[in-house]
C-alpha cells in the first residue's frame, strides 16, 4: 500500500509539471514528463496504471503532439517485457486507442496492428488477425519505408490467403507494382514528408528488397494454385529465378527451374507460353538437369508424342516434385499433363493433315472415337486451333473456310506474283540478249 500511495504521490506531482510545462509550450519539458510518469509505472509493474495514465496523458487539454508521439514510442518499449499474454494484449489495445485517428503516430499504430495480429494469429484466430491487418491502409503512409508498407502489405495478403479469401488477397496484391522490386535502393534519394523530417528508417527485422520481392511470388504461386493458373504460376517461379541470390547457387535455381518446366508443359498452349519455352530452352543452366531439357523439347517439336512412353520417362521426377521447393505440382496436375499433350498432339496432326478421319486421329492420339471428338471440339471452343467435324462422313477439316473477300484477295496476290516473275523473266531475256550482242559486235 505504500508503495502504491508513493507511486501515486510522484505520478501527481510529474502530473503537474507536466501541466505547467504544456500550458507554457515547453515541448522538451512536456515530452520529459509523460516519459517519466510512464517510466515509473513501469519501474513499479504497474501495468493497470501504466495504461491509465497512457489514456489520461493523451486525453489532456491542449496536449502537445510531439508529446504523445514521445510517449507511444515509450510504451511501445514496454510491449515485450509484459509479464503475460492478457497484459501485453491489454496495452497494445490502449496504445492502439490512443494513436486512432491521429495521423502523427499512424506508423506507431501500423506497428501495434501488426503485432497485436500476430498474436491472434498464434492464438488460432486468422479471421480476427486479417480483420485487423486490413483496418490499416499503409500505401498511404508517406513517412513509412517502403520495404516496411511492402511487407506489411504481404502480410495483409498471407493472412487473407490463409484464410482463404482469395478475392481480397488479389486485391490486396494489387497495391505493390512488380516494378518496385526491381528499383536500385541505392539510387533512392529520401524524400521529405514534411518540413518536420524525413521518411523514417526501416526496422531491423524487415526484409530487404529482394527478400520481399521473393515472398511476393511466392505468395501469387499460393493465389494462383487456387485457380490453377499454371502460366501465372510458372512467370511467378520465372521471376525468383531471376533473383541474383537464386541464380547463384545451384541448390536454389535447379528446383526452382525444374517447377517452371513443369508449369510450362502444363501450360495452355498460347504465344506467351510459346514465347516463355523459346526464352526457358535456350537457358545455359538447363544443361544441368537434361531429363527437363528433352520435355520441353518433345513439346516444342512438332511430332506427336506417346503419352503413355512419356509418363513412364517422367512419372519419377513428378513424383518427386512432392519434396522439393513449392511442393506438389497439384491434385489436377497429372490429368491435366494429359490433357496437355493430347492438346500439343492434335495441333500437330491439324499442321501436317488438311482432313482426316476421326478413326485416324483416335489411333494417332491413343484415345478411342468419342475421347478424341471431345478434345478435338474443347480446343474449338477455346479458339486454339480451328476445325469441323462432319460426324456422318466421320472426317476432321482442318482448313479455315475463306469467305470472297479472302479468295478475291489470294487471287489478286497470285496474279501479282506471277508478274513479278514474268517481269523478273523479261528482264533476264532482254539481258542475255544485250551480252550476246555486245560479243558478235567484238
Amino acid at each position: 500500500m505504500e508503495g502504491g500511495s508513493s507511486l501515486d504521490s510522484k505520478i501527481e506531482s510529474l502530473l503537474n509539471v507536466e501541466k505547467q510545462m504544456r500550458l507554457n509550450g515547453d515541448i522538451a519539458g512536456t515530452k520529459k514528463a509523460a516519459i517519466d510518469i510512464l517510466q515509473l509505472c513501469f519501474e513499479a509493474r504497474a501495468w493497470k496504471t501504466l495504461n491509465d495514465q497512457i489514456v489520461v496523458l493523451s486525453k489532456r487539454r491542449g496536449q502537445l503532439k510531439q508529446a504523445v508521439t514521445a510517449m507511444v514510442q515509450q510504451a511501445m518499449q514496454y510491449i515485450d517485457e509484459t509479464p503475460d499474454i492478457e497484459t501485453k494484449i491489454e496495452l497494445i489495445k490502449t496504445l492502439n486507442s490512443v494513436s486512432a485517428g491521429k495521423i502523427y503516430v499512424e506508423i506507431e499504430r501500423a506497428r501495434l496492428i501488426k503485432r497485436l495480429a500476430k498474436i491472434k494469429e498464434e492464438q488460432g484466430q486468422i479471421a480476427e488477425a486479417a480483420d485487423l491487418m486490413q483496418e490499416i491502409a499503409v500505401e498511404t503512409f508517406g513517412a513509412m519505408a517502403k520495404t516496411e508498407k511492402i511487407a506489411f502489405i504481404l502480410e495483409q495478403v498471407r493472412l487473407c490467403l490463409d484464410r482463404q479469401d482469395y478475392v481480397r488477397a488479389q486485391i490486396l496484391s494489387r497495391k505493390i507494382s512488380p516494378r518496385v522490386f526491381d528499383a536500385d535502393p541505392s539510387k533512392e534519394k529520401k524524400k521529405p514528408k514534411d518540413a518536420e523530417g524525413l521518411v523514417e528508417e526501416a526496422p531491423a527485422n524487415i526484409p530487404s528488397l529482394l527478400q520481399l520481392k521473393r515472398i511476393y511470388y511466392e505468395h501469387m504461386i499460393r493465389f494462383y494454385s487456387h485457380s490453377n493458373d499454371y502460366l501465372e504460376i510458372c512467370r511467378c517461379y520465372k521471376s525468383i529465378y531471376e533473383i541474383p541470390s537464386v541464380k547463384e547457387d545451384p541448390s536454389q535455381w535447379i528446383p526452382v527451374l525444374r517447377k517452371i518446366c513443369w508449369y510450362l508443359v502444363l501450360s495452355p498452349h498460347d504465344p506467351m507460353q510459346s514465347s516463355l519455352l523459346n526464352s526457358t530452352l535456350e537457358d545455359k543452366n538447363l544443361s544441368e538437369i537434361p531429363h527437363f531439357r528433352s520435355l520441353l523439347k518433345q513439346v516444342i517439336t512438332m511430332e506427336v508424342v506417346q503419352w503413355t512412353s512419356l509418363w513412364n520417362t517422367f512419372k519419377e521426377e513428378f513424383e518427386n516434385e512432392k519434396n522439393m521447393l513449392g511442393g506438389s505440382l497439384g491434385d489436377k496436375a497429372a490429368e491435366d499433363l494429359q490433357e496437355r499433350i493430347i492438346e500439343h498432339n492434335i495441333l500437330v496432326v491439324s499442321k501436317y493433315y488438311a482432313r482426316i478421319t476421326v478413326k485416324r486421329l483416335a489411333e494417332l492420339l491413343c484415345l478411342t472415337v468419342e475421347e478424341a471428338e471431345k478434345h478435338l471440339s474443347d480446343m474449338v471452343v477455346s479458339k486454339a486451333l480451328v476445325a469441323k467435324v462432319d460426324r456422318p462422313l466421320g472426317i476432321v477439316c482442318f482448313q479455315t473456310a475463306k469467305d470472297s473477300n479472302g479468295i478475291l484477295n489470294s487471287w489478286a496476290m497470285n496474279l501479282e506474283k506471277l508478274l513479278d516473275l514474268v517481269e523478273k523473266s523479261c528482264h533476264q531475256i532482254h539481258k542475255e540478249t544485250m551480252v550476246h550482242k555486245a560479243a558478235l559486235k567484238a
